[in-house]
């Protein structure tokens, strides 16, 4: 059998206060906000309406939130959790702090919050995240906790 190269940490990997400031950014298009608008069918006009947009305290279209969120925990996956993860079990305290924009630059940063083994699957673990998600030098834009269910590293 060959083994695949994964990215992501295992469960051991994965110490409770470890901050991971992860390598890959993105800058956010009009054509990400409004693509993303249209498949999650949102018809909200913040997003998909300059006009409407112009005449609110912001001045321009704000990027989807839920886009922002996807693409945080997305930038995160490569250093943490790819091929090591089983499932996501869920998100926790979503937080935006600050809107986002087309032309804006996302990057990210995580935090591990608390880990334990499985008390169920000898194999696996839980571990809770603290996806944060920046706009320029220090601007938080999402902050999100986010709880999954970890691989632990196989037996050679």
């Amino acid at each position: 059998m060959v083994k695949r190269n994964l990215s992501g940490r295992w469960f051991e990997e994965l110490a409770v206060g470890d901050v991971v400031e992860h390598a890959v950014t993105r800058t956010v298009t009009e054509m990400d906000n409004v693509l993303f608008t249209c498949l999650t069918m949102n018809p909200q006009p913040m997003h998909l309406d300059a006009e409407f947009a112009a005449r609110s305290e912001f001045g321009k279209p704000l990027v989807n939130s839920l886009y922002t969120l996807g693409l945080v925990v997305g930038i995160a996956v490569p250093e943490l959790t790819l091929g090591t993860t089983i499932a996501n079990l869920g998100f926790s305290e979503i937080e935006f702090p600050n809107p986002v924009f087309a032309g804006d630059t996302v990057w990210a940063q995580s935090e591990i919050i608390e880990s334990r083994p499985s008390a169920s699957r000898p194999n696996a673990g839980v571990v809770t995240f603290e996806h944060r998600g920046y706009k320029g030098i220090d601007t938080i834009i999402c902050r999100a906790r986010r709880t999954a269910f970890m691989r632990r590293r196989p037996a050679d």
